[in-house]
Protein backbone atom coordinates (compact mmCIF):
# COMPACT_ATOMS: atom_id res chain seq x y z
CA UNK A 1 0.00 0.00 0.00
CA UNK A 2 1.45 3.36 -1.06
CA UNK A 3 0.86 5.84 1.76
CA UNK A 4 1.52 9.56 1.12
CA UNK A 5 4.86 10.82 2.46
CA UNK A 6 3.18 13.75 4.20
CA UNK A 7 0.89 11.34 6.04
CA UNK A 8 3.74 9.02 6.99
CA UNK A 9 5.79 11.91 8.36
CA UNK A 10 2.90 13.14 10.53
CA UNK A 11 2.22 9.63 11.87
CA UNK A 12 5.91 9.07 12.64
CA UNK A 13 6.02 12.33 14.55
CA UNK A 14 2.84 11.40 16.41
CA UNK A 15 3.69 7.79 17.30
CA UNK A 16 7.45 7.89 17.79
CA UNK A 17 8.69 4.42 18.68
CA UNK A 18 5.23 2.94 17.98
CA UNK A 19 5.41 3.98 14.32
CA UNK A 20 6.86 0.67 13.05
CA UNK A 21 4.20 -1.30 14.93
CA UNK A 22 1.53 0.89 13.34
CA UNK A 23 2.91 0.27 9.83
CA UNK A 24 3.05 -3.46 10.51
CA UNK A 25 -0.67 -3.40 11.38
CA UNK A 26 -1.38 -2.85 7.67
CA UNK A 27 -0.35 -6.48 7.15
CA UNK A 28 -3.07 -7.72 9.48
CA UNK A 29 -6.29 -9.14 8.08
CA UNK A 30 -9.29 -6.86 7.98
CA UNK A 31 -11.70 -7.11 10.90
CA UNK A 32 -15.45 -7.57 10.54
CA UNK A 33 -18.04 -6.73 13.17
CA UNK A 34 -21.73 -6.89 13.96
CA UNK A 35 -23.63 -5.28 16.82
CA UNK A 36 -26.72 -6.94 18.28
CA UNK A 37 -29.81 -4.73 18.09
CA UNK A 38 -30.98 -4.76 21.71
CA UNK A 39 -34.14 -2.90 20.71
CA UNK A 40 -35.34 -6.21 19.24
CA UNK A 41 -33.39 -8.93 21.03
CA UNK A 42 -31.11 -9.26 24.04
CA UNK A 43 -27.48 -10.14 23.38
CA UNK A 44 -27.93 -13.33 25.38
CA UNK A 45 -30.93 -14.45 23.33
CA UNK A 46 -29.21 -13.59 20.05
CA UNK A 47 -26.22 -15.75 20.92
CA UNK A 48 -28.61 -18.68 21.41
CA UNK A 49 -29.84 -18.44 17.81
CA UNK A 50 -26.83 -16.95 16.04
CA UNK A 51 -25.66 -19.05 13.06
CA UNK A 52 -22.29 -17.27 12.99
CA UNK A 53 -18.98 -17.91 14.72
CA UNK A 54 -18.69 -14.82 16.92
CA UNK A 55 -15.96 -13.45 19.17
CA UNK A 56 -16.82 -10.66 21.64
CA UNK A 57 -15.43 -7.17 21.04
CA UNK A 58 -13.99 -6.51 24.52
CA UNK A 59 -15.09 -2.90 24.91
CA UNK A 60 -18.54 -3.21 23.26
CA UNK A 61 -21.09 -5.16 25.34
CA UNK A 62 -23.25 -6.13 22.35
CA UNK A 63 -20.52 -6.14 19.68
CA UNK A 64 -18.86 -9.16 18.06
CA UNK A 65 -16.22 -9.96 15.48
CA UNK A 66 -17.25 -12.42 12.78
CA UNK A 67 -15.15 -14.41 10.31
CA UNK A 68 -14.51 -13.07 6.81
CA UNK A 69 -16.18 -16.06 5.14
CA UNK A 70 -19.45 -15.47 7.04
CA UNK A 71 -22.18 -13.59 5.18
CA UNK A 72 -24.40 -11.95 7.83
CA UNK A 73 -25.89 -9.49 5.31
CA UNK A 74 -27.33 -12.52 3.48
CA UNK A 75 -29.27 -13.99 6.38
CA UNK A 76 -32.94 -13.59 7.35
CA UNK A 77 -31.97 -12.28 10.80
CA UNK A 78 -30.33 -9.29 9.12
CA UNK A 79 -33.63 -8.53 7.36
CA UNK A 80 -35.42 -8.90 10.70
CA UNK A 81 -33.15 -6.16 12.10
CA UNK A 82 -31.60 -8.34 14.80
CA UNK A 83 -28.13 -6.91 14.22
CA UNK A 84 -26.26 -4.18 12.39
CA UNK A 85 -23.01 -4.78 10.49
CA UNK A 86 -20.44 -2.25 11.68
CA UNK A 87 -16.68 -1.84 11.91
CA UNK A 88 -15.69 -2.59 15.55
CA UNK A 89 -14.10 0.79 16.42
CA UNK A 90 -17.06 2.61 14.86
CA UNK A 91 -19.28 1.05 17.54
CA UNK A 92 -17.43 3.06 20.21
CA UNK A 93 -19.09 6.53 19.99
CA UNK A 94 -22.69 5.37 20.51
CA UNK A 95 -21.47 2.96 23.18
CA UNK A 96 -19.69 5.72 25.12
CA UNK A 97 -22.45 8.37 25.00
CA UNK A 98 -24.71 7.72 28.03
CA UNK A 99 -28.37 7.61 27.01
CA UNK A 100 -31.31 7.52 29.42
CA UNK A 101 -34.80 6.44 28.46
CA UNK A 102 -36.87 9.54 27.72
CA UNK A 103 -33.90 11.57 26.42
CA UNK A 104 -34.21 13.80 23.38
CA UNK A 105 -31.17 12.87 21.28
CA UNK A 106 -29.54 14.20 18.09
CA UNK A 107 -27.27 12.20 15.81
CA UNK A 108 -25.97 15.10 13.75
CA UNK A 109 -23.95 13.40 10.98
CA UNK A 110 -25.72 10.07 11.03
CA UNK A 111 -25.62 8.24 7.68
CA UNK A 112 -25.65 5.35 7.09
CA UNK A 113 -27.20 4.85 10.54
CA UNK A 114 -25.05 2.51 12.61
CA UNK A 115 -24.74 4.90 15.51
CA UNK A 116 -28.39 6.00 15.29
CA UNK A 117 -29.64 2.44 15.57
CA UNK A 118 -27.63 1.93 18.78
CA UNK A 119 -28.87 5.24 20.20
CA UNK A 120 -32.44 4.17 19.43
CA UNK A 121 -31.87 0.84 21.17
CA UNK A 122 -30.67 2.67 24.28
CA UNK A 123 -33.74 4.93 24.16
CA UNK A 124 -35.92 1.80 23.96
CA UNK A 125 -38.62 3.58 21.97
CA UNK A 126 -38.92 6.45 24.45
CA UNK A 127 -38.07 10.13 24.07
CA UNK A 128 -37.05 11.20 20.58
CA UNK A 129 -34.15 10.51 18.23
CA UNK A 130 -33.51 13.16 15.60
CA UNK A 131 -31.11 11.67 13.08
CA UNK A 132 -29.64 13.86 10.36
CA UNK A 133 -27.26 13.86 7.44
CA UNK A 134 -26.50 16.71 5.05
CA UNK A 135 -26.16 14.31 2.08
CA UNK A 136 -29.48 13.55 0.40
CA UNK A 137 -28.31 10.25 -1.12
CA UNK A 138 -26.85 9.01 2.17
CA UNK A 139 -30.01 9.98 4.06
CA UNK A 140 -31.96 7.38 2.07
CA UNK A 141 -29.72 4.63 3.47
CA UNK A 142 -30.08 6.17 6.92
CA UNK A 143 -33.88 5.99 6.73
CA UNK A 144 -33.83 2.35 5.64
CA UNK A 145 -31.49 1.34 8.44
CA UNK A 146 -33.39 3.03 11.26
CA UNK A 147 -36.65 1.53 9.98
CA UNK A 148 -35.34 -2.00 9.50
CA UNK A 149 -33.98 -1.85 13.06
CA UNK A 150 -37.46 -1.02 14.39
CA UNK A 151 -36.89 2.58 15.53
CA UNK A 152 -40.19 4.44 15.87
CA UNK A 153 -39.58 7.56 17.99
CA UNK A 154 -37.62 9.22 15.19
CA UNK A 155 -37.33 12.20 12.93
CA UNK A 156 -34.97 11.82 9.95
CA UNK A 157 -33.58 15.08 8.57
CA UNK A 158 -31.52 16.02 5.51
CA UNK A 159 -30.26 19.36 6.73
CA UNK A 160 -27.28 21.63 7.37
CA UNK A 161 -26.45 21.48 11.12
CA UNK A 162 -26.42 25.29 11.27
CA UNK A 163 -30.09 25.39 10.27
CA UNK A 164 -30.99 22.72 12.82
CA UNK A 165 -29.20 24.78 15.47
CA UNK A 166 -31.28 27.85 14.59
CA UNK A 167 -34.42 25.81 15.22
CA UNK A 168 -33.46 23.80 18.31
CA UNK A 169 -31.62 26.03 20.77
CA UNK A 170 -30.82 24.08 23.99
CA UNK A 171 -33.25 21.35 22.97
CA UNK A 172 -31.28 18.09 23.17
CA UNK A 173 -30.28 16.09 26.24
CA UNK A 174 -27.59 14.24 24.29
CA UNK A 175 -25.84 14.90 20.97
CA UNK A 176 -23.58 12.62 18.95
CA UNK A 177 -21.32 14.19 16.31
CA UNK A 178 -19.46 11.63 14.22
CA UNK A 179 -17.91 14.40 12.17
CA UNK A 180 -16.98 14.30 8.47
CA UNK A 181 -13.23 13.76 8.41
CA UNK A 182 -10.23 12.93 6.23
CA UNK A 183 -10.53 9.24 7.12
CA UNK A 184 -6.90 8.50 8.01
CA UNK A 185 -8.02 5.86 10.47
CA UNK A 186 -9.67 3.86 7.68
CA UNK A 187 -6.72 3.69 5.24
CA UNK A 188 -6.02 0.11 6.30
CA UNK A 189 -9.65 -0.90 5.69
CA UNK A 190 -10.19 0.98 2.42
CA UNK A 191 -7.18 2.22 0.47
CA UNK A 192 -9.43 4.21 -1.89
CA UNK A 193 -9.64 6.76 0.90
CA UNK A 194 -5.97 7.59 0.37
CA UNK A 195 -6.65 9.31 -2.96
CA UNK A 196 -9.49 11.28 -1.39
CA UNK A 197 -7.14 12.35 1.43
CA UNK A 198 -4.58 13.60 -1.09
CA UNK A 199 -7.27 15.76 -2.72
CA UNK A 200 -9.05 16.91 0.45
CA UNK A 201 -6.84 16.80 3.50
CA UNK A 202 -7.34 17.56 7.20
CA UNK A 203 -7.25 21.34 6.69
CA UNK A 204 -10.54 21.34 4.75
CA UNK A 205 -12.33 19.04 7.17
CA UNK A 206 -11.07 20.96 10.19
CA UNK A 207 -13.15 23.98 9.25
CA UNK A 208 -16.25 21.81 8.77
CA UNK A 209 -15.70 20.14 12.14
CA UNK A 210 -15.35 23.44 13.98
CA UNK A 211 -18.63 24.64 12.50
CA UNK A 212 -20.43 21.39 13.31
CA UNK A 213 -19.25 21.18 16.92
CA UNK A 214 -20.22 24.79 17.59
CA UNK A 215 -23.69 24.09 16.21
CA UNK A 216 -23.91 21.13 18.58
CA UNK A 217 -22.92 23.33 21.52
CA UNK A 218 -25.81 25.66 20.73
CA UNK A 219 -28.36 22.82 20.66
CA UNK A 220 -27.30 21.03 23.85
CA UNK A 221 -29.16 21.66 27.10
CA UNK A 222 -27.23 22.74 30.20
CA UNK A 223 -26.32 19.53 31.98
CA UNK A 224 -26.43 17.64 28.69
CA UNK A 225 -23.65 15.57 27.14
CA UNK A 226 -22.12 15.66 23.67
CA UNK A 227 -19.92 13.03 22.04
CA UNK A 228 -17.51 14.09 19.29
CA UNK A 229 -15.79 11.43 17.19
CA UNK A 230 -13.82 10.98 13.97
CA UNK A 231 -12.14 8.11 12.15
CA UNK A 232 -8.95 10.10 11.58
CA UNK A 233 -5.61 10.49 13.38
CA UNK A 234 -5.07 14.17 12.52
CA UNK A 235 -4.56 16.32 15.62
CA UNK A 236 -5.99 19.20 13.59
CA UNK A 237 -9.29 17.32 13.28
CA UNK A 238 -9.25 15.76 16.73
CA UNK A 239 -7.67 17.52 19.72
CA UNK A 240 -7.56 20.92 18.02
CA UNK A 241 -11.28 20.75 17.18
CA UNK A 242 -12.06 20.02 20.83
CA UNK A 243 -9.81 22.88 21.91
CA UNK A 244 -11.65 25.20 19.51
CA UNK A 245 -14.88 24.38 21.34
CA UNK A 246 -13.38 24.70 24.82
CA UNK A 247 -11.69 28.00 23.98
CA UNK A 248 -14.91 29.50 22.62
CA UNK A 249 -17.38 27.98 25.06
CA UNK A 250 -16.30 28.09 28.70
CA UNK A 251 -19.53 26.30 29.62
CA UNK A 252 -18.14 23.01 28.26
CA UNK A 253 -15.82 20.53 29.97
CA UNK A 254 -14.36 17.14 29.08
CA UNK A 255 -15.66 14.04 30.86
CA UNK A 256 -13.78 10.83 31.63
CA UNK A 257 -14.43 7.89 29.30
CA UNK A 258 -14.43 4.41 30.82
CA UNK A 259 -10.96 3.00 30.14
CA UNK A 260 -10.36 -0.21 28.23
CA UNK A 261 -7.12 -2.04 27.59
CA UNK A 262 -5.59 -0.56 24.45
CA UNK A 263 -7.30 2.85 24.62
CA UNK A 264 -4.77 5.69 24.23
CA UNK A 265 -5.11 9.16 25.73
CA UNK A 266 -5.58 12.23 23.58
CA UNK A 267 -2.39 14.18 22.92
CA UNK A 268 -1.60 17.17 25.11
CA UNK A 269 -0.89 19.45 22.13
CA UNK A 270 -0.21 22.51 24.33
CA UNK A 271 -0.08 23.58 27.96
CA UNK A 272 -3.56 24.99 27.50
CA UNK A 273 -4.82 21.64 26.21
CA UNK A 274 -3.21 19.93 29.18
CA UNK A 275 -4.93 22.34 31.55
CA UNK A 276 -8.28 21.56 29.95
CA UNK A 277 -7.74 17.79 30.42
CA UNK A 278 -7.45 16.93 26.72
CA UNK A 279 -5.96 13.59 27.80
CA UNK A 280 -9.49 12.57 28.83
CA UNK A 281 -10.21 12.08 25.13
CA UNK A 282 -9.54 8.64 23.63
CA UNK A 283 -7.66 7.44 20.57
CA UNK A 284 -7.94 3.97 19.09
CA UNK A 285 -4.91 2.80 17.13
CA UNK A 286 -5.01 -0.45 15.08
CA UNK A 287 -1.63 -1.62 16.40
CA UNK A 288 -2.99 -1.48 19.97
CA UNK A 289 -6.57 -2.71 19.51
CA UNK A 290 -8.50 -4.94 17.13
CA UNK A 291 -10.21 -2.12 15.28
CA UNK A 292 -9.56 0.71 12.85
CA UNK A 293 -8.47 4.21 13.89
CA UNK A 294 -10.88 6.36 15.88
CA UNK A 295 -10.99 9.41 18.13
CA UNK A 296 -13.64 9.98 20.81
CA UNK A 297 -14.25 12.93 23.14
CA UNK A 298 -17.08 13.13 25.68
CA UNK A 299 -18.15 16.62 26.77
CA UNK A 300 -20.60 18.03 29.28
CA UNK A 301 -22.35 21.38 29.13
CA UNK A 302 -22.07 22.93 32.57
CA UNK A 303 -25.16 23.84 34.55
CA UNK A 304 -28.22 22.06 35.83
CA UNK A 305 -30.60 20.48 33.39
CA UNK A 306 -33.48 22.72 34.36
CA UNK A 307 -34.62 23.54 30.84
CA UNK A 308 -37.52 21.33 29.86
CA UNK A 309 -39.02 20.94 26.44
CA UNK A 310 -42.53 22.10 27.30
CA UNK A 311 -42.08 24.93 24.82
CA UNK A 312 -41.62 22.31 22.09
CA UNK A 313 -44.45 19.96 23.10
CA UNK A 314 -47.36 20.19 20.69
CA UNK A 315 -51.02 19.89 21.50
CA UNK A 316 -51.40 17.37 18.72
CA UNK A 317 -52.72 17.48 15.20
CA UNK A 318 -56.24 18.21 14.07
CA UNK A 319 -56.16 15.37 11.59
CA UNK A 320 -59.46 13.64 11.06
CA UNK A 321 -58.36 10.02 11.30
CA UNK A 322 -60.49 7.73 9.10
CA UNK A 323 -62.13 4.75 10.78
CA UNK A 324 -60.26 2.32 8.50
CA UNK A 325 -57.03 3.56 10.11
CA UNK A 326 -58.20 3.44 13.73
CA UNK A 327 -59.95 0.10 13.21
CA UNK A 328 -56.69 -1.41 11.99
CA UNK A 329 -54.54 0.12 14.73
CA UNK A 330 -57.02 -0.86 17.43
CA UNK A 331 -56.93 -4.48 16.28
CA UNK A 332 -53.54 -5.15 17.85
CA UNK A 333 -51.36 -4.41 20.84
CA UNK A 334 -49.78 -1.14 19.76
CA UNK A 335 -49.88 1.88 22.05
CA UNK A 336 -50.47 5.22 20.37
CA UNK A 337 -51.99 8.60 21.08
CA UNK A 338 -54.51 9.42 18.37
CA UNK A 339 -53.89 13.16 18.65
CA UNK A 340 -50.32 12.71 17.37
CA UNK A 341 -51.43 11.00 14.17
CA UNK A 342 -50.63 13.23 11.22
CA UNK A 343 -52.08 12.61 7.76
CA UNK A 344 -50.16 14.12 4.85
CA UNK A 345 -51.82 13.39 1.54
CA UNK A 346 -52.58 9.67 1.67
CA UNK A 347 -49.83 8.80 4.18
CA UNK A 348 -50.41 8.32 7.89
CA UNK A 349 -47.70 9.07 10.48
CA UNK A 350 -47.41 8.77 14.25
CA UNK A 351 -45.35 11.82 15.21
CA UNK A 352 -43.45 12.67 18.39
CA UNK A 353 -45.04 15.26 20.65
CA UNK A 354 -41.85 17.31 20.19
CA UNK A 355 -41.99 17.40 16.38
CA UNK A 356 -45.34 18.81 15.28
CA UNK A 357 -43.90 21.91 13.64
CA UNK A 358 -42.28 20.83 10.37
CA UNK A 359 -41.82 24.15 8.57
CA UNK A 360 -38.34 25.23 7.58
CA UNK A 361 -36.70 21.79 7.74
CA UNK A 362 -35.91 19.24 5.04
CA UNK A 363 -37.62 16.24 6.62
CA UNK A 364 -37.22 12.77 5.16
CA UNK A 365 -39.42 11.09 7.76
CA UNK A 366 -41.15 12.64 10.76
CA UNK A 367 -42.30 9.91 13.10
CA UNK A 368 -43.30 6.34 12.32
CA UNK A 369 -44.93 5.82 8.93
CA UNK A 370 -48.00 3.77 9.84
CA UNK A 371 -49.24 3.22 6.32
CA UNK A 372 -51.25 4.62 3.43
CA UNK A 373 -54.95 5.22 2.82
CA UNK A 374 -55.98 3.76 -0.53
CA UNK A 375 -59.58 4.02 -1.76
CA UNK A 376 -61.16 3.84 1.69
CA UNK A 377 -58.85 1.08 2.90
CA UNK A 378 -55.69 1.23 4.98
CA UNK A 379 -52.47 -0.46 3.90
CA UNK A 380 -49.91 -0.82 6.74
CA UNK A 381 -46.28 0.10 6.08
CA UNK A 382 -43.08 -1.89 6.14
CA UNK A 383 -41.79 0.47 8.85
CA UNK A 384 -44.77 -0.40 11.06
CA UNK A 385 -44.14 -4.12 10.60
CA UNK A 386 -40.52 -3.68 11.71
CA UNK A 387 -41.59 -1.71 14.79
CA UNK A 388 -43.91 -4.53 15.93
CA UNK A 389 -43.39 -7.74 17.83
CA UNK A 390 -45.24 -10.73 16.43
CA UNK A 391 -47.18 -10.87 19.68
CA UNK A 392 -48.57 -7.38 18.93
CA UNK A 393 -50.73 -8.58 16.03
CA UNK A 394 -53.46 -11.24 16.11
CA UNK A 395 -52.87 -12.71 12.62
CA UNK A 396 -49.34 -14.09 12.24
CA UNK A 397 -47.31 -16.56 10.18
CA UNK A 398 -44.08 -17.34 12.03
CA UNK A 399 -41.64 -19.30 9.86
CA UNK A 400 -38.61 -21.29 10.97
CA UNK A 401 -35.34 -19.74 9.82
CA UNK A 402 -34.58 -22.87 7.76
CA UNK A 403 -37.96 -22.77 6.00
CA UNK A 404 -37.37 -22.01 2.31
CA UNK A 405 -40.43 -19.75 2.36
CA UNK A 406 -38.47 -17.16 4.39
CA UNK A 407 -36.14 -16.34 1.50
CA UNK A 408 -39.04 -16.59 -0.97
CA UNK A 409 -40.89 -14.00 1.08
CA UNK A 410 -37.85 -11.70 1.21
CA UNK A 411 -37.58 -12.00 -2.58
CA UNK A 412 -41.19 -10.86 -2.99
CA UNK A 413 -42.69 -14.19 -4.05
CA UNK A 414 -46.19 -15.51 -3.29
CA UNK A 415 -46.19 -18.10 -0.48
CA UNK A 416 -48.16 -21.31 -0.08
CA UNK A 417 -49.12 -21.38 3.62
CA UNK A 418 -52.11 -23.74 3.81
CA UNK A 419 -50.36 -25.50 6.72
CA UNK A 420 -51.16 -22.45 8.88
CA UNK A 421 -54.76 -23.45 9.53
CA UNK A 422 -55.41 -20.91 12.28
CA UNK A 423 -54.57 -17.88 10.11
CA UNK A 424 -57.51 -15.76 8.99
CA UNK A 425 -57.98 -14.11 5.63
CA UNK A 426 -56.69 -10.53 5.46
CA UNK A 427 -53.53 -8.81 6.59
CA UNK A 428 -50.97 -11.16 8.11
CA UNK A 429 -47.66 -10.31 9.78
CA UNK A 430 -44.86 -12.55 8.51
CA UNK A 431 -42.01 -13.42 10.87
CA UNK A 432 -38.91 -15.56 11.20
CA UNK A 433 -37.99 -17.30 14.46
CA UNK A 434 -40.41 -15.01 16.32
CA UNK A 435 -39.29 -11.68 14.79
CA UNK A 436 -41.17 -9.52 12.28
CA UNK A 437 -40.23 -9.33 8.61
CA UNK A 438 -43.20 -7.62 6.96
CA UNK A 439 -46.79 -7.88 5.75
CA UNK A 440 -48.71 -10.16 3.48
CA UNK A 441 -52.34 -10.66 2.43
CA UNK A 442 -53.64 -14.13 3.31
CA UNK A 443 -56.44 -15.83 1.38
CA UNK A 444 -57.26 -19.48 0.65
CA UNK A 445 -53.94 -20.72 2.02
CA UNK A 446 -51.79 -18.32 0.00
CA UNK A 447 -49.93 -15.16 1.02
CA UNK A 448 -49.83 -12.30 -1.44
CA UNK A 449 -46.45 -10.74 -0.79
CA UNK A 450 -46.36 -7.16 0.54
CA UNK A 451 -42.66 -7.00 1.43
CA UNK A 452 -41.25 -3.60 0.46
CA UNK A 453 -39.79 -3.84 -3.04
CA UNK A 454 -36.74 -1.71 -2.32
CA UNK A 455 -35.69 -3.96 0.57
CA UNK A 456 -35.92 -7.31 -1.21
CA UNK A 457 -33.31 -10.06 -1.11
CA UNK A 458 -31.25 -9.77 -4.28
Amino acid sequence: MNLPNKYLESMKEMLGQDFDAYLKSFEDTRLYGLRVNNLKISTEDFLKISPFKLTPIPWIENGFYYEEDEKPAKHPYYYAGLYYIQEPSAMTPANVLPINEGDVVLDMCAAPGGKSTELAAKLNNTGLLVTNDISNSRTKALLKNVEINGCNKICVLNEDPKLIADRFSEFFDKILIDAPCSGEGMFRKDNKLIKAWEKTGPEVFSEIQKSVIMSGAKMLKPGGMMLYSTCTFSKLEDEETIMHLLNNRDDFELVDIKPYEGFSHGFEISNEAKAKNINKTVRIFPHKMKGEGHYVALLRKKGDNEINNIRYISQGFNSKVPTEVTDFLDSFNFEYDKKYINIRGTYVYLVSKYMQEEKGLRIIRNGLLLGEIKKNRFEPSQALAMALKLSDYPNVINLDVKDERVVKYLKGETLDCDDFTDVKDGWVLIGVSGYSLGWGKFKNGQVKNKYLAGWRWM
